[in-house]
C-alpha cells in the first residue's frame, strides 16, 4: 500500500501525486457488437405493437433479455423499459398512485425517484436518510406516514441496499406499495436477497454511466402478477388494450416506455458481465477502506450486516471539526493531487425550484391541498451530509488497477498529513 509523501501539497506548488489520468471504466466490447450485428441483420429493430396480441410484449431480443433478467435475479416478472425513469413512472402507475395520494421518497437521489409521484398527480413527501448508508431512514419514513400515503420509493443509493426489512414491515402495517429504486445497485444483496427484489416492485437502470448499460434503458421487476400486468399496461399504451385483454385495470394510462431490440441485445450481454464488472468495484473499495483506515475525520463507506455493497460511487464522510479544515479546502487539495473528488452529491431534491415554487400541476390540484412541506431543515441529516460531510469519486470501476487505487489512498494520506497547510 502506497504511503503518504512528504512533498509539499500540489495546491501549494508541490508536484501532484497523480500526474496521469485514471483509466476509463470498461465499456462495450466484441460480444455486444456481435449481438447488435445480429439484430441489424434480422431487420427487426422493434416489434412492439400498441394493441393486444403477442407483440404487445415486444420483440424477440426484448423477451430474451427479460427472461435472462428474471433468471438472474430470481423474479417472476421482468419488464424492460426505455429508461429507469420510465420504469419508476410505470411502477407508480402500477401502485395506483394518483391525485390525493402522497408518496414517501428520499431527498438524496436522482430527481426521477420523486418525480414519479408528480407525474401521476400525487405529492412527494421527503423522509430523511441514515447518515451511515445515505438510504431512507425507516423511522423517518414512519413519522411521515399520513392517511394519504400510498407508496414508498426507497433508493439503494451508491450501491448499498436500504433497510427493506424495516420498510416492508411499515408497508404491511399501512397497506403501502414499496418501490425499490435499485438503479445504482445491480448485483448488491441484503440478507441474502438481490437488490431490486426487496420491495414489491424493483427498478434497475441501464443508463450509460451505470455498471452495466445499453446507453439508455431500464428494467422493472416484481413477483406480483397484478403489478406486472399494470407495469406492462403503463409501458405500452395500455388504455387501448384493456378491453381486448380482459383486464380490469382501466385506470392505467399507457405511455411509450418501450425498449428497442438493439438496446435489449446490448443489455443482455451486459447482464452476463455483471459479476465481471462488479467484483473489482468491491475489491477496490475494500482496498480504499483499508488504506484510509485510521485517518482522523475520514469515515469510509459503511456496509450494513449481511450486505453486499457494489459501490456505484466511493463515498466517504468528512468531519470538518476533526480535520480542522473545511471540506471544500480538503477537496480542492485532493483535486490538485490528481484525484477528481466531488463535494456533496445531488442537493436535497426539495431545494429545487419545482418544489420551492410548487410549480408542478399536482401542487395546484385541490385534492392535494395541504400535502408536501419543503422548508429548509425538512431533512436535517440529508442537508448536513450534502452541505458538510459527503465527498465522493467514481474511481472504483473495473478499469482500474491496484496501483491506481493506491494512488488515491496516497493522495488522501498526503492531504490529510499536510492539511494544516490548507488553513494558511
Amino acid at each position: 500500500m502506497t504511503t503518504a509523501t512528504t512533498e509539499t501539497l500540489a495546491l501549494n506548488g508541490g508536484p501532484a501525486l497523480r500526474r496521469t489520468a485514471f483509466p476509463e471504466r470498461p465499456g462495450v466490447g466484441e460480444a455486444e457488437l456481435a449481438a447488435v450485428t445480429e439484430v441489424m441483420r434480422s431487420g427487426v429493430l422493434s416489434q412492439f405493437i400498441g394493441a393486444w396480441g403477442e407483440d404487445f410484449a415486444g420483440g424477440p431480443r426484448v423477451r430474451s433479455m427479460e427472461r435472462a433478467w428474471s433468471e438472474r435475479f430470481g423474479v417472476k416478472h421482468a419488464l424492460s423499459m426505455n429508461s429507469a425513469t420510465s420504469a419508476l413512472n410505470a411502477a407508480a402507475a402500477a401502485a395506483g398512485v394518483g391525485p390525493g395520494d402522497e408518496v414517501i421518497v428520499s431527498p438524496y437521489t436522482m430527481t426521477a425517484s420523486a418525480v414519479c409521484a408528480l407525474v401521476h398527480g400525487a405529492i412527494p413527501v421527503f423522509a430523511d436518510i441514515e447518515p451511515e448508508t445515505f438510504c431512507l431512514d425507516p423511522e423517518s419514513v414512519r413519522a411521515r406516514i399520513t392517511p394519504r400515503t400510498k407508496a414508498i420509493v426507497a433508493v439503494d443509493i451508491f450501491g448499498c441496499p436500504a433497510d427493506f426489512d424495516a420498510l416492508m414491515a411499515i408497508a404491511r402495517e399501512h397497506d403501502l406499495v414499496v418501490i425499490e429504486d435499485a438503479a445504482q445497485a445491480p448485483g448488491a444483496t441484503r440478507g441474502g436477497r438481490a437488490a431490486g427484489t426487496l420491495g414489491h416492485i424493483g427498478v434497475y437502470s441501464l443508463n450509460y454511466h451505470k455498471t452495466i448499460q445499453c446507453g439508455e434503458g431500464g428494467v422493472a421487476v416484481t413477483d406480483d402478477d397484478r403489478l406486472a400486468e399494470r407495469l406492462a399496461l403503463a409501458r405500452n399504451h395500455g388504455e387501448a388494450v384493456v378491453a381486448d385483454m380482459g383486464s380490469a385495470a382501466s385506470d392505467v394510462l399507457g405511455f411509450n416506455y418501450r425498449l428497442g431490440e438493439l438496446e435489449a441485445a446490448i443489455a443482455e450481454v451486459q447482464l452476463s458481465r455483471l459479476d465481471e464488472l462488479t467484483a473489482p468495484r468491491i475489491a477496490h473499495a475494500d482496498r480504499l477502506t483499508q488504506g484510509l483506515s485510521g485517518l482522523e475525520g475520514i469515515t469510509p463507506p459503511h456496509v450494513p450486516e449481511a450486505t453486499r455493497h457494489v459501490y456505484y460511487l466511493h463515498v466517504v464522510r468528512l468531519d470538518e471539526q476533526a480535520l480542522g479544515v473545511p471540506r471544500a479546502a480538503f477537496a480542492a487539495a485532493l483535486r490538485a493531487e490528481g484525484v477528481p473528488v466531488t463535494e456533496g452529491y445531488v442537493a436535497p431534491i426539495y431545494r429545487q425550484p419545482l418544489y420551492q415554487e410548487r410549480a408542478a400541476a399536482a401542487f395546484g390540484d385541490p385534492r392535494n391541498a395541504g400535502s408536501g412541506s419543503y422548508a429548509p431543515g425538512a431533512c436535517a441529516t440529508c442537508e448536513r451530509m450534502h452541505d458538510h460531510e459527503v465527498l465522493f469519486h467514481p474511481l472504483v470501476h473495473a478499469g482500474l488497477s491496484a496501483g491506481d487505487v493506491d494512488d488515491i489512498v496516497a493522495a488522501f494520506r498526503k492531504v490529510h498529513a499536510r492539511r494544516s497547510e490548507l488553513t494558511r
